[in-house]
Formats: structure tokens, C-alpha cells, sequence
């Protein structure tokens, strides 16, 4: 099974590279031929923003299993183990009802759209919508799987929080944990 998911969380990152290349090509490409040959791709700008926004809804997917979401964590670090289980519970369970509600409004607006053609490209704007599907289905899982992995007892307390303040304090918690794993090899 992990390795299952992690073939799936690769697949997410070179689709990612994907995006993040077809962007530069297009976007590149584009100014390139309108400065020097006076001409251009008309459907660079929208295929480039279709493919930012894949980018963003992938690169979120991705974070939310490494825990690099941006948070505040001041209140629930100070709880005691109890109390950080509970407000993991509360936002994991409002986690997955936005996270329903995300996915039933994409699948409507992927209906809706399915047969109205982008302006430039002429393909379905039904693309631009499927993106939220993948995106609540995927973090649906993972939050689902958090859930399964505290109720279960098999959840280590210091994975109680899952966000950081910044990206500095997750840099350092990161350090900090293999620092430790260093020292406890050497012993």
C-alpha cells in the first residue's frame, strides 16, 4: 500500500514539473516570437494560467501530506495531549466537510462546463473544474487516513499539530528531528 501511495504522490510531482515546464515553454515561447518574429501562440496565456492552476491544486495536495501548510499552532502546542487530539478531531472533521463541499461544487461546475469551449484553445472549460475533484478526493484521503491513524491510537503525539507558523520553525522542527535520529543511531 505505501508503496502504492507513494507511486501516487511521484506521479503528483512530475505532473507538477509538467505544469511547472509547459508554463515556461509556453509563457517563453510566447514572448520570444512576439519580440522576434512578430507573431505569438494565441492559446499560450490560457493553456499557461490552466496550467498554474493545476500546479497550485498538486502542490497543495503534496503539502498537506508532507504538513507544510501554514498555520497557527500557538494555542494547540499548549495543550495538553488530550486537548491537541481533540482539536485535531473538530478540524479534521471541518477539513473534510469543506472538503465535500469543494468537490460537489467542482463536479457541478465540471458538468456545467463540460461542453463549453475556452475562447482561444477551443477545449472544454471543463478542465480548469476537474483540478478541485482530483484536489478533495486526494486531501479527502489523506485527512481520512490522519483520522484512521488517531483513532487507532497508531499517531505519535509530536504528529498531533500538522501546520507550522512558518517556514523557518518548520525548517528548524526538521533539523531538529534529524539531529535527534543522529543521536539516537549513535547510541
Amino acid at each position: 500500500m505505501k508503496r502504492l501511495i507513494d507511486g501516487y504522490f511521484r506521479m503528483l510531482g512530475l505532473m507538477m514539473v509538467l505544469c511547472l515546464v509547459g508554463m515556461v515553454v509556453l509563457v517563453f515561447g510566447n514572448v520570444v516570437l512576439r519580440y522576434g518574429l512578430n507573431s505569438g501562440i494565441t492559446s499560450s496565456e490560457e493553456v499557461s494560467r490552466w496550467l498554474f492552476v493545476w500546479l497550485v491544486f498538486l502542490g497543495a495536495i503534496v503539502a498537506l501530506r508532507e504538513r507544510q501548510h501554514l498555520g497557527v499552532e500557538v494555542l494547540v502546542r499548549r495543550l495538553p495531549v488530550v486537548g491537541q487530539k481533540l482539536c485535531l478531531i473538530v478540524s479534521q472533521l471541518l477539513m473534510l466537510v469543506t472538503l465535500w463541499l469543494f468537490m460537489s461544487g467542482s463536479w457541478e461546475q465540471t458538468l456545467i462546463n463540460l461542453h463549453v469551449e475556452a475562447p482561444a484553445t477551443g477545449w472544454s472549460m471543463a478542465i480548469v473544474y476537474m483540478v478541485g475533484i482530483v484536489f478533495s478526493i486526494s486531501a479527502g484521503a489523506l485527512v481520512l487516513w490522519d483520522m484512521y491513524r488517531l483513532l487507532s491510537g497508531r499517531m505519535r503525539d509530536e504528529d498531533l499539530v500538522m501546520v507550522t507558523e512558518s517556514e523557518e520553525k518548520a525548517e528548524l522542527d526538521n533539523l531538529q528531528r534529524e539531529l535527534a535520529r543522529a543521536e539516537r543511531k549513535q547510541l
